[in-house]
């Protein structure tokens, strides 16, 4: 006690007291938590409780890969696709390898390998170009609907009278992006029969009587230049024979003087099986001899069907079978109602076939025979049917020079149009100097003339101006030559514009109507690794492209030509 008062009295605090440590830990220290997750199921690492670790997990063991034993074909088919003759210069090797993986392994998935037939599969390059392609068309097809999205924001009202060459308005399309004006192809239906003209419907006037339809030759009259050759043949034949026959005569036949002597009867005998045959028929505008040996007049019709289907004549026409002009006319009006209403090409021209066939028997050549070769000359060229059009044609240069009314402006710069895509130089330029300097004056002759200068000096921009400013129905002729005059077009800004213009200037120059059409044109000639696509536009590598393009244009060129020559 005395120690302890003397301690505190003299103000030194005491030393603590030494305490024995306690075996146990009062609370358990817990980790903070850093997310809302599953907490650890193992103690931290200063926790002295004597717990065993859990017994760790062996991963699952890999299934060993089934080993896929390849048909024959398809090893056969990935052969093929890396053959050099196969290769394309476009599709890279690694691109290919990616491809044919992708093909192989989608018909191993879907259980298809042992049914595909992997000869005629695509192969992996040309997958690719296919899918390049739609890629390019769908990306063509987004920025036009982009360009035209801004031009109706941008524009208010269209531009009127952008054409020059036509005054209609309803006749007129614009051409979507650009500054022409492309014309909508007039139909034969548009056309009337007082087109031209002025005077009065056909069926309203009277038609013209049987003796006016007759051709008797007069007495007085001279004799035609067709006459005097036949007569003039028939005398130099009669003294060739006189001439071969004497020598054999007195019995000294030479043998080149005996093969005259039969190719002589065996044509004689081929011209009368000929003449019973046919009916002596010598021209389509000629009627046969009649039974008495006289020569027969032409064929009064009797029939009343509207509906005739058309039959070669092999033999004198029969009356009965044949339709007069009253009857004709009725079925005209018929036809028209018909190709309006169904569009049948095969029912109307095999019924304007068998038309101009009575009009030709009966002879009747007058204003209503120029309408019913207008009309089906009309029809044919608007299902592209040139056989039946150059037929109507002719027939129609020959009714115009007998001063008959109908269309030959139009009909004449058709002609031209038409010599234009035969490539017919020779017939081009005779149907040129038949022009009078009136007719060159009027519209549809002068578009045509202008068409043929632009050609001639190779100025494709005018061409396709006027291209899209065709009057009448000059497009449809022109849709038959445009594409071979595009590729010579595309050769030309392939040498002058490198390395590479936009789309849209092959659009706006070449006369397509957007520019899905110019790329699918591209496509449709295996250019598409021409086409770039960039951020706002779409590309055409010019640079590389005149080689594709002139074997096109050759092979087109040739074609025509072939044909011509059959």
């Amino acid at each position: 006690m005395a120690s302890w008062n003397s301690s505190t009295a003299s103000g030194a605090q005491p030393p603590p007291a030494a305490y024995p440590p306690y075996p146990g830990i009062a609370y358990t220290p817990v980790q903070v938590r850093q997310s809302f997750g599953t907490p650890s199921p193992y103690p931290p690492a200063h926790y002295s409780a004597n717990v065993p670790p859990p017994p760790s997990i062996p991963p699952p063991a890999e299934e060993p890969k089934k080993k896929i034993d390849w048909p024959l074909s398809v090893r056969n088919y990935v052969q093929r696709s890396f053959l050099p003759a196969n290769l394309d210069a476009s599709v890279s090797r690694a691109d290919m390898e990616v491809k044919l993986k992708e093909t192989i392994s989608h018909a191993n998935d879907t259980n298809v390998m042992y049914t595909i037939d992997w000869d005629t599969m695509p192969l992996p390059q040309q997958l690719i170009r296919e899918e390049r392609a739609r890629a390019l068309y769908a990306a063509a097809a987004m920025v036009q609907q982009q360009q035209q999205q801004q031009q109706q924001q941008s524009q208010g009202a269209a531009a009127a009278a952008a054409g020059s060459y036509y005054s209609n308005s309803e006749n007129h399309k614009a051409n979507s992006g650009n500054g022409f004006v492309n014309l909508k192809k007039r139909k034969s239906n548009d056309y009337h029969e007082d087109d031209g003209s002025g005077a009065a419907l056909p069926w309203r006037k009277n038609a013209a009587p049987l003796s006016d339809r007759i051709q008797r030759p007069d007495k007085n009259e001279r004799p035609s230049k067709k006459e005097k050759k036949e007569k003039k043949d028939k005398h130099n034949s009669n003294s060739n024979s006189n001439s071969i026959l004497q020598p054999s005569e007195s019995g000294h036949k030479s043998k080149f003087q005996k093969q005259l002597e039969e190719r002589k009867s065996r044509f004689s005998a081929q011209a009368i099986a000929s003449s019973t045959d046919h009916g002596s028929l010598s021209a389509r505008s000629e009627t046969p001899d009649s039974s008495n040996g006289e020569p027969a007049g032409p064929v009064v019709g009797t029939s009343e069907k509207l509906e005739k289907s058309y039959l070669r004549l092999t033999s004198a026409p029969n009356s009965a079978l044949v339709r007069p002009e009253r009857v004709l006319r009725q079925a005209l009006d018929l036809l028209k109602k018909k190709w309006r209403q169904h569009g049948d090409y095969g029912y109307i021209c095999d019924q304007f076939k068998a038309m101009r066939q009575d009009l030709t028997v009966q002879r009747i050549r007058n204003d209503f025979t120029v309408l019913v070769y207008e009309i089906h000359a009309r029809i044919a060229l608007e299902k592209g049917d040139l056989g039946e059009y150059n037929q109507c044609q002719t027939q129609l240069m020959a009714l115009y020079q007998q001063g008959l009314k109908g269309n030959p402006i139009e009909f004449k710069a058709y002609r031209v149009l038409y010599f234009i895509h035969t490539v017919n130089q020779a017939a081009l330029n005779n149907a040129m100097a038949d022009l009078t300097a009136a007719e060159k004056k009027e519209e549809p002759i002068r578009h045509a003339l202008q068409v043929r200068s632009a050609l001639a000096l190779g100025n494709y921009h005018r061409f396709f101006q006027l291209y899209l400013a065709t009057p009448n129905m000059g497009a449809y002729l022109m849709d038959m030559f445009v594409a071979r005059e595009r590729l010579v077009a595309l050769c030309n800004i392939c040498k002058a514009y490198k390395p590479d213009v936009r789309l849209r200037f092959i659009t706006e120059e070449l006369g397509f109507e957007s520019d899905v059409d110019a790329a699918q044109f591209i496509i449709d000639h295996k250019a598409q690794e021409l086409l770039e696509e960039r951020d706002d536009h779409i590309a055409f590598l010019s640079s590389k492209g005149f080689q594709k393009f002139d074997e096109a244009r050759e092979a087109a060129f040739r074609r025509i030509k072939a044909r011509r020559e059959k």
